[in-house]
């Protein structure tokens, strides 16, 4: 049986006079409410706008569609990349030897040739500029062996972010067969994608070069256009095929608030940008964030028994806000921590430790997990010996 111990402090984010008061909403379960009877969709099949800290939805129609995402695809596929690299697991220099098959790709592609290597952090670049399928496959392959084992991963990833509209077939978003995913689904995809910071040094590129001092350069375009002509833009992928039509999740970040914004199914690139835009233009001008924590933030410490160290910091895994209408207060959030008991070694770093909770009026509004910031690997016998001989000598 699990036991969690508990911290409890009250913290005051911000004193103001109350101009107007309306009742928080921004509790996790909240996420698949409808929160505003706004039309900023009408030429989409599906869309849906959230705030990235809280997950709120601020606007949603046929949110939990199923439907194909096309070249959206590769936010889950940046995902599994990314953490990748955050596990140590792949470096942004390491080297990537293409196959046959992922030089085959079709579609969107930087034409890599069988054999041709490229770095972790040159794929990305095809990838999340130029939305290439041959540099997809490439890092499926690199990560997992192969894309069908990439794809259960993927697949796995949609099962514990709890996405129940979603299943991939594989890495790119080419059509294929149980291939689909749906506004909301994608939204929390984007979500996890932007724990990872240095993503949006991808993403936000406007142009760029690859193979460059070699008669190969190659030049890339952000098939995303917003990242050039709506500022605050710094991401994420677009999508097409002829059965999907013009889809789009974009994200954007002004006055310290991120917002995601997904479209599925316009009829022409105008029509997704326009929509896109409209409603990010609606969450800035009506929406406001009161952050609380960063990511990676220390919270709490943890003691873990067994271990070669005898405790962990516990950080947050994901930036931590309060979310609220313009012209609408904060004053007092109750802040509680819980973290797991008799937590023995070996931790990994990412490892859940426990819950950040946040409350006002003794309602919870939103809640976070907390994970290890480093690895403890288990204690030898002999590490366990010389730390009891050591208390042993200094009690004596």
């Amino acid at each position: 049986m699990e036991v969690w111990e508990m911290k409890t402090t009250v913290i005051r984010l911000l004193v103001l006079p109350i101009l107007l008061f309306l009742p928080l909403s921004v509790h996790a379960e909240s996420h698949e409410k409808k929160a505003a009877k706004v039309e900023l969709a009408d030429e989409a099949k599906s869309a849906i706008l959230i705030e990235r800290d809280t997950g709120k939805v601020l606007y949603e129609k046929n949110a939990h569609e199923p439907l194909p995402p096309a070249s959206m695809t590769k936010i889950m596929t940046m995902l599994l990349v990314m953490e990748a690299i955050d596990e140590g697991k792949l470096s942004y220099d390491e080297k990537v030897r293409a196959s046959e098959y992922a030089a085959s790709m079709g579609g969107s592609q930087i034409f890599l040739e069988p054999g041709e290597e490229m770095t972790v952090d040159e794929l990305l670049r095809g990838i999340a500029i130029g939305s290439a399928n041959d540099a997809s496959v490439a890092m499926a392959e690199q990560i997992a062996g192969s894309e069908e084992a990439f794809v259960e991963m993927m697949n796995e990833k949609a099962k514990q972010l709890g996405l129940k509209n979603t299943h991939f077939a594989n890495a790119t978003g080419l059509p294929a067969e149980h291939h689909y995913s749906s506004a909301y689904d994608m939204a929390m995809m984007a979500r996890e994608l932007l724990k990872y910071e240095d993503i949006t040094k991808y993403t936000s590129k406007y142009e760029d070069y690859l193979r460059e001092n070699t008669d190969k350069k190659f030049w890339l375009v952000n098939t995303n256009r917003l990242v050039k002509f709506y500022p605050g833009v710094d991401g994420l992928k677009t999508g097409y095929t002829a059965e999907a039509k013009y889809c789009l999740t974009a994200t954007a970040k002004k006055n310290g608030m991120r917002v995601i914004a997904v479209v599925f199914g316009a009829p022409t690139p105008k029509s997704r940008n326009a929509q896109i835009t409209k409603m990010l233009d609606y969450a800035f001008s009506q929406y406001r964030t009161h952050p609380v924590y960063k990511r990676n933030e220390t919270v709490a410490r943890v003691n873990i028994s067994k271990g070669k160290r005898s405790s962990v910091e516990a950080v947050t895994s994901e930036p931590v806000s309060v979310l609220t209408k313009k012209g609408q207060s904060v004053e007092q959030i109750e802040k509680v921590i819980k973290v797991k008991d008799n937590v023995k070694a070996p931790v990994r770093k990412g490892d859940e430790l426990g819950v950040l909770i946040l409350k006002q009026d003794g309602k919870e509004i939103l809640h976070s997990l907390i994970v290890a910031k480093q690895t403890v690997e288990e204690a030898s016998f002999w590490d366990l010996f010389k730390r009891v001989f050591g208390r042993f000598v200094q009690a004596g």
